[in-house]
């Protein structure tokens, strides 16, 4: 290992992050750590864009970690997460590669990279029944009154909004603090892309995995018995095409409906991303549009300085 104890290579939705950290790690010896939100759960696969080929480089495979480690219809969460990545960060560390982190679940990648100490949060009965009824833009308003650390960018239902106003309640009373997670020295890539480009790739992306067969993927999941509204509760593509399925939504709107959600999505992980930078974190960011080997080459540059980050 180099100067850095993690490279992080984060970015929006669909902007070729897994790609470059594959890339980067093929050149420099290197695992991939995937800080995802939702690549952690089996047969969730089109719909969470894994895309495991893309880890087949010049003939060989690159390792990766924490993708594939949850149950569907489980409720993986953030203190999981840290725990997970320790021991996957130690068992790259320990075989002597360069271990790289890549995703785009600000929470996640926050939690690793300042060094949050984060407890498990009991689910609170009279919080929820506090909850019941609300919609989903005031249980929204509620959460922008914490300013402690959340991961609003995945809130796209009542359910995980009320899950994290859980969550922030608890740390309320219970303050995050750092310190109990190791502190590591991170070169922080992110790959700005144009908000026109973004929204591009977005869209034929989306065509892309309907016509691979996303909506046969959560057809097979509700038939090996996960609740609806658990599948629901994943938002995005499992939460549209769930809706679709079971007759809540019909198919000319389900494009639709979905491609608007993303797009917004992918906004909140921007917005995510700037507020790290203002708490603290120093982000790289290179062009999308640069070739895959210039990216390369100017994050093996930047490796090879004394860059205090």
């Amino acid at each position: 290992m180099g100067k850095y104890d993690l490279i992080t290579v984060l970015g929006p939705t669909a902007c070729g992050k897994t790609r470059l950290a594959v890339a980067l790690a093929d050149r420099v010896g290197g695992e991939i750590l995937s800080a995802d939100s939702r690549q952690v759960y089996r047969g969730m696969d089109i719909g969470t864009g894994k895309d495991l080929a893309d880890y087949e480089i010049n003939g060989h495979h690159i390792p990766f970690h924490l993708i594939d480690i949850a149950e569907p219809g489980s409720k993986y969460n953030v203190y999981e997460f840290q725990g997970d990545f320790l021991k996957a960060y130690k068992g790259v560390v320990e075989r002597g590669v360069q271990p790289i982190m890549c995703g785009g679940t600000g929470l996640y990648l926050e939690s690793v990279l300042r060094g949050y100490r984060l407890i498990p949060v009991p689910e609170n009965p009279e919080l929820r029944k506090s909850l019941q009824g609300k919609t989903l833009a005031e249980l929204t308003e509620i959460l922008k009154g914490y300013k402690t650390l959340h991961n609003t960018t995945d809130v796209d239902t009542t359910k995980r909004a009320i899950r994290a106003i859980e969550i922030e309640e608890c740390y309320r009373k219970t303050p995050v603090e750092a310190g109990g997670f190791p502190q590591m020295k991170s070169l922080n890539i992110g790959i700005e892309i144009s908000r026109d480009k973004r929204r591009e790739l977005i869209s034929s992306r989306l065509e892309r995995r309907l016509q691979e067969g996303m909506i046969d993927e959560v057809k097979g999941l509700l038939e090996r018995g996960i609740p609806a509204q658990d599948l629901i509760y994943y938002g995005l593509e499992y939460k549209y095409v769930t809706l679709y399925i079971t007759g809540q939504l019909e198919y000319k709107y389900l494009l639709q409906e979905l491609e608007v959600a993303i797009h917004q999505f992918a906004k909140r992980q921007m917005t995510w991303f700037r507020g790290m930078e203002r708490r603290g974190i120093h982000i790289e960011w290179i062009p999308f549009e640069w070739t895959m080997e210039d990216k390369v080459n100017h994050i093996v540059e930047l490796m090879e300085k004394d860059h205090d980050c």
